[in-house]
């Protein structure tokens, strides 16, 4: 006997194109997700900076190389006009209308901060959010147009 023929094969391929909804809510999943891990560094007192590859031209050789740099986060958590913790969700530069008229999360403390963006991430990647990137890239992309 073959060793592929203790296999079960198929005829699956590989989907080649995501579809624009998926992309968005990717994108804003990747972005909660950093989020969360800077609010429990925050939390335990440790430094979080994902690391980004940048494309630079050395001087010297004036060749083309990539250099690893840190990537600087902006939380989306801030002290509201009551005094309380609130949290606004961002897709790109524009603050996502999470309901008619609401623009933030209010949260108890800092210690809730991670555990209410792991929710909004649950709730982005179920679709529930898909109006509000869909107009906050409509937004971005007519900015692009001018």
């Amino acid at each position: 006997m073959t060793s592929l023929g203790t296999l079960k094969l198929v005829a699956a391929k590989k989907a080649t194109h995501i579809a624009p909804v998926q992309q968005r809510r990717n994108k804003l999943a990747k972005r909660l997700w950093e989020q969360a891990q800077l609010a429990r560094a925050l939390a335990t007192g440790t430094n979080f900076a994902p690391v980004k590859h940048k494309t630079v031209w050395d001087k010297a050789s004036g060749e083309r190389k990539q250099v690893e740099t840190r990537k600087r986060i902006k939380q989306w958590w801030f002290v509201a006009d009551n005094g309380k913790l609130a949290l606004s969700v961002h897709y790109g530069t524009k603050t996502l209308e999470l309901a008619k008229g609401k623009w933030a999360v209010e949260v108890a403390s800092d210690a809730d901060v991670a555990p209410t963006l792991d929710a909004i991430k649950q709730a982005v990647l179920a679709g529930e959010l898909d109006v509000q990137i869909e107009a906050a890239a409509n937004k971005l992309r007519a900015g692009f147009g001018k």
